[in-house]
């Protein structure tokens, strides 16, 4: 899968991520779901005692299209779990096989960040102010 338009894809990932100097220090976790128009990106960053969630900028987000669409459609991945360690970056790719469609994509999400940082309290921003609000 590797090629030159791959290489710079993640590289300019790994280059969105690191911009927020808050947290360069930090190991970061970023796992984003893909399929045709439809990209789910969450960013987990590993403070010691706990993890933080990040908001992604919308430029990761086109970022992780083109490197989804850069693929040959039939070997297309479905998720993408990209860990920066300082200047260096690793990244796995889990193809549709491979995900199991009765576990819910957020417990997914968890056991994974669990894989990676063990376990611990996740700190996750509050919703926007206009966020819609249900009442039971």
């Amino acid at each position: 899968m590797q090629n030159d338009e791959t290489e710079q894809l993640l590289n300019e990932i790994g280059q969105l991520l690191s911009e927020d100097v808050a947290y360069r220090r930090h190991n970061t976790l970023l796992h984003a779901e893909l399929d045709v128009n439809y990209v789910a990106p969450s960013i987990f960053t590993d403070l010691g005692d706990h993890i933080v969630n990040r908001d992604a900028d919308r430029r990761l987000d086109y970022a992780l299209l083109d490197l989804w669409g850069a693929q040959d459609s039939d070997k297309r991945w479905r998720e993408i779990e990209y860990l920066l360690r300082g200047d260096k970056f690793e990244v796995n790719f889990t193809y549709p096989e491979e995900v199991d469609p009765e576990e819910d994509s957020l417990d997914r999400r968890d056991r994974i960040v669990e894989r990676y940082f063990g376990k611990k309290p996740i700190d996750y921003p509050p919703p926007p102010d206009n966020a819609m609000k249900y009442k039971h």
